[in-house]
């Protein structure tokens, strides 16, 4: 029987589409990565029984990055990013052994069916899934299609039944263009956010910024937001006055009159004004108008639109709203939430999404009567040709959908409820009066049938005040005229959604990555959200668009974005050639690299106002091994020693405190360690700031603390201090931290096990001995008499962690994702692990405990 792979690009939505396409009888088990479950059932395919099997990817499966040496900063020139770097693709997330789990799955299989987004990204995905599979499948007799893309919008049984029936081919040339923008993006980006990184944070110690990004996109979303704080700060309030009449209609009753010129800016003229029409008693009726409108019904919603309103009315960012909305989409409540389109083609089905709201406790009278009386055609809105608009797929509840996902629910229910309804009409009445020389109006509304404001309250007319029966020549009295003095305000900050009209506008990004790039330059601390979801520039992110301008303008304003966003787009329509738009683009860049880093004197004279230099910052911590003067510490992003005497700075690591370490010196260049600290329940190690920075041995990385140095004799090296190979991953050993007591901790010196023992034990020291079972090395444990686990009055006791029946009774695994290797089952590689780095010739290193339950892995949580 042949086999046909199917796959989705989530987990949740494979699971979906193989219930609806199995009716429920299909057998799930596991995939090896333990992410991606595979759904199996019987079948008929180009009408042949076959076998389906449907599983996932998570997202992408590779990702685009430079060669190995092409990623380290200290090494390459920027400017060779451009061309001279050679890319490769790599998985995305290497964890999850996506490729080998899918070339598993794929092997044997005679076709494949690809359910993955039906956007740009999704077929890029497509092609990713092929490059793996293809190679392990069943070849294909006389040319037989074995390819198939299904193009989908809902996770319903019409819909999905609907895309396996009419099964296409996925599009090389969209595939092409995300490829194409992923190159742009990274050569682009890592060019100019490497240079000014190095560069600002080698001379400014208050940057509060671990990163200096550039982004073709990220930056002209930023340029949005500095340009409205700029007119914010250049605005000059202005005076102006205002004439304003009031009128009686009867005893108790009395009206404001707007002045038909609104205001003047000279007080003089107005005080002119005033002094024409504060003497007249009577007020004129002129005219009377009566006028029946309306206020159109919503265009059908799109991506934009929706995650305008989330921020706006919903107090959403951007990116939480899309991801929001992505899980209301796989679970089947809404359609495909990335759309451009606000338009649904005659064919839709409306109706059918309707009916399903007719029994929810919110709408389902106002959806019965529309079902009745008949629904109203939705407006003609723009057909992008990719989705139709995001539409409510079935019913649910508050309570089915808890918290924000229900907010969000609603409002796409509402909406598309309203795109059927109809319009709001409403009579609005208006009377001009005549005070002396000067003209006066009144105006007012009343509903005469709310349409689709029954469904979107907030959307409603307001209530005005009903205007007097006039006619005229009537006349009424004027029981004052008074001159009011007022000034012009100032914009307010960017909201989310004004930037998102932005952006759209400009052609900044796509309706996919727009919340992307808002979300960057909000990590970045380039802006930060205020009340009402407003976006203030902070005083880097001002720096860096004022220098953009005084550069090179063209990198922060929207005009070239939006110009390559169109080549891109003509690539995804197969209109233009993949290497010459890629070819121009980055040519243009790399001229504009050139001139940027010729010309950065400019920036830098806006950074020398706004921040401090290096010598200036921080606090003095530990020693210089070079010139014994202190070192300073700077704590902000990216914190950092700096000696000033010599000019040189040392990283530090990042997200823990580091402090003083005893003022104990490195034995190969006599600077100070200091320690390095997660939290009182983490880990920590010391490091010498000289060696992290320029490791000192070839097995050493960059980074690294003491507890990773392989010195052969150092008190605080990893050879005095490691015990065994970690029980967790493949490359750490467990290190004891000796400042710890005396709440004793052993941490792997490379993923995030932390083992918490002898608590209250006066000394810990790792032992020159091993262990005879398992060659972890020995610890010796001096116990506090009153609190000693040992029998008698014994305080002393030399054991192993892993064998030691004492020892084994007082440790505690904290963080560790997995058990023991050794209890994963059969099948998985044990052999022998790494020892503890250096040791004495002839001393073998510890092993993994073959033959003894591990005391550790008993503890895992």
């Amino acid at each position: 029987m042949r086999t046909v792979l199917m796959v989705a690009e989530k987990p949740s939505l494979a699971q979906s589409i193989a219930r609806i396409l199995s009716r429920g009888s299909m057998s799930s088990r596991k995939g090896l990565n333990g992410t991606c479950s595979v759904h199996e059932y019987p079948g008929t395919f180009a009408g042949q029984p076959v076998r389906f099997k449907m599983t996932s990817v998570c997202g992408h499966v590779m990702t685009l990055d430079f060669l190995g040496k092409y990623n380290r900063w200290d090494k390459v020139d920027p400017a060779e990013l451009f061309s001279q770097a050679p890319t490769e693709k790599k998985e995305a997330n290497p964890k999850l052994n996506m490729v080998k789990f899918l070339q598993v799955e794929g092997r044997g299989c005679d076709c494949i069916v690809l359910w993955l987004d039906c956007d740009k990204e999704g077929e890029n995905i497509c092609f990713e899934v092929l490059d793996a599979v293809l190679p392990v499948m069943n070849q294909a007799h006389g040319g037989e299609q074995t390819v198939f893309r299904a193009r989908f919008s809902s996770i319903t049984d019409t819909d999905i039944c609907a895309a396996m029936a009419r099964l296409g081919e996925p599009d090389h040339n969209e595939a092409l263009s995300v490829d194409a923008r992923q190159e742009l993006d990274l050569r682009i980006g890592c060019a100019f956010t490497r240079f000014q990184t190095k560069y600002f944070q080698g001379k400014y110690g208050n940057l509060d910024s671990s990163l200096i990004s550039f982004g073709p996109c990220q930056t002209p979303t930023l340029g949005f937001c500095v340009e409205r704080h700029d007119k914010i700060q250049s605005f000059k309030p202005e005076a102006y006055w205002v004439l304003q009449a009031k009128v009686d209609v009867d005893k108790d009753r009395s009206l404001l009159l707007d002045w038909d010129r609104v205001r003047v800016f000279d007080r003089e003229i107005a005080q002119m004004f005033l002094n024409m029409t504060k003497l007249e008693k009577e007020a004129q009726v002129e005219a009377t108008s009566r006028k029946e409108k309306a206020k159109q019904r919503p265009l059908a919603l799109n991506t934009v639109e929706m995650l305008r309103v989330a921020s706006s009315a919903l107090g959403m960012g951007p990116q939480h709203a899309m991801q929001t909305a992505e899980r209301l989409y796989t679970q089947g409540y809404i359609s495909y939430p990335r759309t451009e389109t606000t338009h649904y083609p005659e064919s839709f089905d409306l109706k059918g999404p309707l009916r399903q709201q007719a029994s929810h406790p919110y709408w389902a009278d106002t959806v019965k009567r529309l079902l009745a009386e008949g629904i109203n055609r939705p407006r003609k809105g723009h057909d992008a040709g990719d989705h139709p608009p995001i539409t409510p797929m079935k019913s649910a509840t508050e309570a089915e959908l808890g918290g924000e996902a229900w907010r969000l629910y609603e409002y796409i229910t509402r909406h598309f409820i309203a795109t059927v309804s109809h319009d709001c009409k409403y009579l609005q009445s208006s009377v001009s009066f005549r005070i002396g020389p000067e003209r006066f109006t009144c105006t007012g509304k009343t509903v005469i049938s709310p349409g689709f404001t029954e469904i979107m309250p907030w959307q409603s007319v307001p209530l005005e005040e009903s205007l007097p029966t006039c006619q005229k020549g009537d006349t009424l009295a004027v029981a004052e005229v008074k001159l009011l003095e007022k000034q012009t305000s100032p914009p307010d900050y960017l909201t989310e959604a004004e930037l998102i009209t932005l952006m759209e506008k400009h052609g900044i990004g796509t309706d996919a990555s727009i919340p992307v790039h808002i979300n960057n330059i909000c990590q970045r601390n380039y802006v930060v959200v205020e009340s009402g979801r407003r976006l203030k520039p902070t005083n880097l992110g001002i720096v860096l668009v004022h220098g953009y301008y005084k550069i090179d303008a063209e990198l922060v304003l929207p005009t070239i974005r939006s110009a390559v966003e169109k080549q891109l787009n003509l690539i995804a329509q197969g209109r233009a050639d993949f290497r010459q738009v890629l070819g121009h683009t980055l040519d243009v860049f790399k001229r504009k690299f050139h001139y940027f880093v010729d010309s950065i004197a400019g920036m830098d004279e806006l950074m020398e106002v706004s921040f401090s230099p290096l010598a200036a910052t921080g606090k003095p911590l530990s020693r210089c091994g070079k010139c014994h003067r202190f070192m300073k510490y700077i704590q902000a992003k990216p914190s950092r020693l700096h000696c000033s005497h010599c000019d040189e700075t040392y990283t530090l690591p990042q997200n823990g405190t580091i402090k003083l370490y005893k003022e104990l010196r490195c034995p190969l260049d006599d600077f100070e360690l200091v320690l390095w600290s997660s939290g009182s329940r983490g880990k920590s190690y010391p490091l010498c700031p000289y060696c992290s920075n320029h490791p000192p041995f070839r097995d050493m990385k960059k980074g690294t603390g003491c507890n990773e140095c392989t010195h052969p004799s150092c008190q605080h090296s990893l050879s005095m201090l490691g015990i065994s190979q970690c029980v967790e991953c493949e490359s750490g050993v467990l290190v004891l931290d000796p400042t710890s007591g005396p709440k004793w901790r052993v941490a792997c010196n490379r993923c995030n096990v932390v083992a918490h023992c002898f608590e209250n034990a006066h000394r810990v020291r790792v032992s020159a001995e091993t262990c005879a079972s398992c060659e972890a090395a020995l610890l010796d444990v001096d116990f506090n008499k009153a609190r000693s686990p040992l029998p008698g009055d014994g305080t002393q006791h030399t054991g192993c962690v892993f064998c030691d029946p004492i020892f084994q009774e007082l440790v505690e695994l904290k963080h560790a994702a997995s058990c023991h290797p050794m209890h994963r089952g059969p099948g998985r590689r044990q052999g022998r692990g790494r020892g503890r780095g250096r040791r004495p010739a002839g001393k073998p290193g510890p092993r993994r405990p073959k033959d003894k339950m591990s005391a550790l892995a008993a503890y895992f949580v």
